[in-house]
């Protein structure tokens, strides 16, 4: 398969004096879809925040596309080609759908454009001149999505993006998903809706107690099915 786009090595994470995670270890190769699994607190969110420098005690090695990110400051890591979505989604709620697609910067070439966008989410074109705060929170996650696209990423890291939304826009935001993968985007996924990311995700990992504690395709599902219940109680 080659280098990994994006290779984590014995990543270890605080907060304050909390030490958070124990030295992960993953990797995602370029096309690839993988989803972290595991429980609230184990460190899934955690581990994202650290691969974008977004936590200031860490240590360990992060790279991406060859390049080592833990030796570059914050605002350089997201030009690198690789965009966080945060549970939050980080949009800028008084602006207007079309405003939001406006303010982020190119990182790379292949940021679609805002026309691409709409063909991509129609959902939005129809909404284009709304607040955000306007939105549902189906078109709200869409938005935050859509943002990053613009600057011409060429990996996704999405932290719980299905969290809180009916059953239809989940089912809308996994047909989305499913077409950038196809497009060739790599995404990294935390999620918690494990039918969920079953149906996108190549490959999982489970996350416990702030470490990687298994990983598997998805075609071994089945045989890992005891450890899916002793972290996930599915």
């Amino acid at each position: 398969m080659g280098e990994p786009l994006l290779a984590v090595r014995d990543l270890h994470a605080w907060y304050g004096e909390g030490h958070a995670l124990h030295g992960v270890n993953l990797d995602v190769s370029r096309g690839e879809t993988v989803t972290l699994l595991g429980r609230n607190g184990v460190g899934k969110t955690t581990t994202l925040r650290a691969i974008m420098g977004l936590i200031r005690k860490r240590t360990g090695s992060v790279t991406f596309n060859g390049k080592d990110l833990m030796r570059l400051p914050l605002h350089r890591v997201a030009h690198q080609g690789i965009g966080f979505v945060p549970e939050e989604r980080g949009i800028f709620a008084t602006l207007t759908v079309d405003e939001n697609l406006i303010l982020p910067p190119v990182v790379a070439k292949g940021g679609m454009s805002v026309e691409e966008i709409f063909e991509l989410f129609p959902n939005l074109k129809e909404r284009r001149n709304s607040q955000g705060t306007k939105l549902s929170g189906g078109e709200q996650q869409m938005l935050a999505i859509a943002r990053i696209l613009r600057t011409g990423v060429e990996m996704l890291l999405l932290d719980e993006p299905t969290e809180g939304l009916a059953p239809v826009i989940v089912q809308r935001i996994g047909e989305l998903l499913a077409t950038l993968k196809k497009r060739g985007m790599t995404i990294l996924l935390v999620e918690q809706n494990f039918r969920f990311a079953a149906r996108i995700a190549d490959r999982f990992y489970l996350m416990d107690h702030g470490k990687v504690v298994e990983g598997f395709p998805v075609g071994q599902l089945s045989a890992h099915t005891d450890k899916l219940h002793e972290v996930l109680g599915v």
